[in-house]
């Protein structure tokens, strides 16, 4: 029943920008961290930005200045906000959620999301 669910992935123009979200449904009382990693083919998934319940924000060193991750805890939602892009930007973004505590009280240590694709290219 709980899941997340990205969207906002497609084909953008280097330099263009791209606002990906991801929200997770179902019935949860909170979640501790939620951000997003990326897969491009052939390399490793790759953390490019997380944020706390508090608000607290890490990058990946190749996307700062340029994304910005924020979540509206309310709606159990991350969002991230990618401007400057760049053909290796190009990947397999996924949504995760780690620290989850479920309205049933039971406690899920991490879900993914099935993943949202981003084609940076002229």
């Amino acid at each position: 029943q709980v899941q997340l669910v990205e969207s906002g992935g497609g084909l953008v123009q280097p330099g263009g920008s791209l606002r990906l979200s991801c929200a997770a449904s179902g019935s949860i009382f909170s979640i501790n961290a939620m951000g997003w990693y990326r897969q491009a083919p052939g390399k490793q998934r790759e953390l490019v930005a997380a944020i706390t319940s508090g608000g607290s924000t890490n990058y990946a060193d190749s996307v700062k200045g340029r994304f910005t991750i924020s979540r509206d805890n309310a709606k159990n939602t991350v969002y991230l906000q990618m401007n400057s892009l760049k053909p290796e930007d190009t990947a397999v973004y996924y949504c995760n959620a780690g620290g989850l505590v479920y309205s049933s009280g039971t406690y899920r240590t991490d879900l993914w999301g099935k993943g949202t694709l981003v084609t940076v290219s002229s």
